[in-house]
């Protein structure tokens, strides 16, 4: 068990590096009737990604050894569950007589079965030679009828598979059923059933290196591309308007206003600050809860460094379509080893604002996100255990996590709390901070958190929206997302915009003679999670066909967890944003 969990950490690592271990060339050639693997993975509603279940838990035909695959870690949680297919597809042997598979008598339960199944639009995954293939496994013969009583219901019984090959390489397979060849299972009775298979080989020119390019190919199809760049430019528009803004507010105010402080002392003297001026005394205070505030920055930080991997890995061609659990692997492995990041980041600052107690922080940093999420997964995984969906992780998968917790993540995250101890920084304050602090006079309903939050939140959110949806059509849908080097250009768009929002409602606080700007640049930064939050409301009940408690709660319960972690990143980099600001305006003007 230990050197397989030592094997598995260290492949994964190499994968989450870029240095993915690929299958050996020499195991997709094959010689004239070699048998190639035709894996059966799993069946589904094909409007609820999340809920799968193994294609066996249907009453199709079994091969006479269930022999199953030895799966990675992240095919496992791609929810795969690989076992030797019944079907025969030797390499370049023709079968265009239909073969039988097997021959069954349905029992009346699974008729039912299979009846349920095509009402709810079941649909099956196999691999052939790593090459995913999709069918559905019947179809509804409405009659004319709009009364679902009166409704037939049939399962394809023959399956034509068509094969490309090039040399001695396996370079496309389509998967066809035939609507004409099916089996009545409408009625609670018993159905003699036989399931039948044609196969046919043809010759191509593409290359195999290339055999993985018609997955991707929606992802850029040029109306596609076209409405990509639109977001893209509609982004920059977004950016330009808000650095006018400020750069109206610097060039006739704030220059206004520290020229005047640059003037004559004396007359300086007999002048009454007001508006941000007067809160020289106060800016730098240290805000409630320091503790929180540090292990929110150190948590943001560590998630922004992961999505920065992540996307650079994208880019560079890491993540090709159907490279079955690569990216929640790197996934998993790039957050291990970024906690240094987070436990870096909390104390140092910890130690800057003259916090002393770095264990209480190393904890919190270490839990503000990972708790949340390990508790929703836990609730989802007891979900799909009761549903006997393969979204289910085994126990011994759930225990490898904990391992790559506790043996990479938590050492990582001392790692970088003890070099955070170690550098003896002093919080950079321009100017000095009074004993008493200054009260902060009432302001407006439109002054407060909520409305700010609210309208900090809309311009980033309007960044990301059009390339949102496809995200999710990818992560809750069939789309397929190729297209990194967009996303990264969107992201980038994305921190641009949330920084300068940030600064913008610092400085309308500031100019109320609001002093406690920490928390608040914190939350207007984040609010971009909130309405990503939201969205998932809009996207589930309007533009997706997702229902049932299982599919609603894996979506509603990670997209809360994705929401939170974009929430901790984004207010991370408004918080950063918003600290530069203030210090480069009080550092202009003259402070006692």
């Amino acid at each position: 068990m230990e050197t397989h969990v030592v094997r598995l950490i260290f492949t994964t690592v190499i994968m989450s590096l870029g240095c993915l271990v690929q299958s050996d060339a020499s195991t997709h050639r094959y010689k004239s009737g070699e048998e190639v693997p035709l894996y059966a993975n799993k069946v589904g509603p094909f409007f609820n990604p999340s809920e799968t279940y193994a294609y066996f838990d249907l009453p199709f035909c079994r091969p006479d050894n269930m022999e199953k695959k030895k799966e990675s870690l992240g095919e496992v949680l791609n929810g795969d569950r690989l076992t030797f297919a019944p079907y025969k597809l030797e390499f370049l042997a023709d079968k265009k007589d239909a073969k039988v598979v097997c021959k069954k008598r349905l029992t009346k339960e699974e008729v039912a079965q299979f009846r349920t199944a095509i009402a709810l639009d079941y649909y099956i995954q196999m691999y052939y030679d790593d090459l995913p293939i999709w069918a559905f496994i019947g179809k509804i013969d409405k009659e004319g009828s709009y009364d679902p009583n009166e409704f037939k219901y049939h399962i394809y019984t023959m399956f034509h598979f068509e094969i490309f090959y090039h040399k001695d390489r396996v370079i496309e397979i389509n998967l066809r059923a035939d609507p004409y060849v099916t089996a009545n299972v409408t009625n609670d009775e018993e159905v003699d059933v036989e399931f039948l298979y044609t196969v046919m080989w043809k010759a191509t020119n593409i290359p195999f290196e290339k055999r993985m390019d018609k997955y991707k190919m929606s992802s850029s199809l040029p109306h596609h591309l076209e409405i990509h760049w639109f977001s893209i430019m509609n982004s920059c528009v977004t950016i330009f308007i808000v650095m006018s803004c400020l750069g109206t507010i610097y060039m006739r105010v704030l220059r206004r206003d520290i020229y005047k402080l640059a003037q004559d002392e004396e007359f300086i003297d007999n002048q009454e600050e007001t508006g941000w001026k007067s809160l020289h005394g106060d800016v730098f205070r240290y805000p409630k809860c320091t503790y929180l505030l540090s292990s929110a920055l150190g948590c943001g930080t560590q998630l922004l460094a992961v999505v920065v991997a992540i996307l650079s890995l994208g880019v560079l061609g890491v993540f090709q379509p159907y490279d079955r659990g690569v990216l929640p692997t790197a996934l998993i492995i790039i957050y291990a080893i970024t906690s240094a990041v987070a436990g870096f980041s909390a104390v140092s600052f910890y130690h800057q604002l003259e916090g002393s107690n770095w264990l209480r922080i190393l904890l919190l940093t270490g839990g503000i996100f990972s708790c949340p999420l390990f508790l929703t997964f836990f609730f989802l995984n007891t979900v799909a255990i009761k549903y006997g969906s393969t979204a289910a992780l085994p126990l011994g998968t759930i225990v490898v996590i904990l391992l790559l917790w506790v043996l990479l993540a938590l050492p990582s995250l001392l790692l970088g709390a003890l070099s955070g101890k170690r550098i003896k920084s002093e919080f950079q304050a321009p100017c000095h901070t009074t004993k008493c602090p200054r009260e902060v006079p009432p302001q407006r309903w439109y002054r407060s958190i909520i409305m700010q939050m609210a309208l900090a939140g809309i311009l980033p959110f309007a960044v990301i929206y059009i390339e949102l949806y496809y995200i999710f059509a990818s992560v809750w849908g069939h789309r397929i997302y190729t297209i990194y080097g967009i996303l990264f250009v969107v992201f980038i768009l994305l921190l641009i915009t949330t920084a300068l929002v940030s600064v913008a409602m610092t400085y309308f606080q500031l100019a109320a003679e609001d002093h406690e700007w920490w928390w608040r640049s914190f939350l207007c930064g984040g609010s971009t999670g909130l309405y990503i939050f939201g969205y998932s409301f809009y996207y589930y009940f309007s533009r997706s066909d997702m229902s049932g408690f299982m599919q609603t709660s894996f979506f509603f319960g990670y997209m809360a967890c994705v929401s939170y972690g974009v929430f901790l990143m984004l207010g991370t980099i408004g918080f950063r944003a918003c600290l530069l600001f203030v210090r480069l305006l009080y550092g202009s003007i003259k402070c006692e």
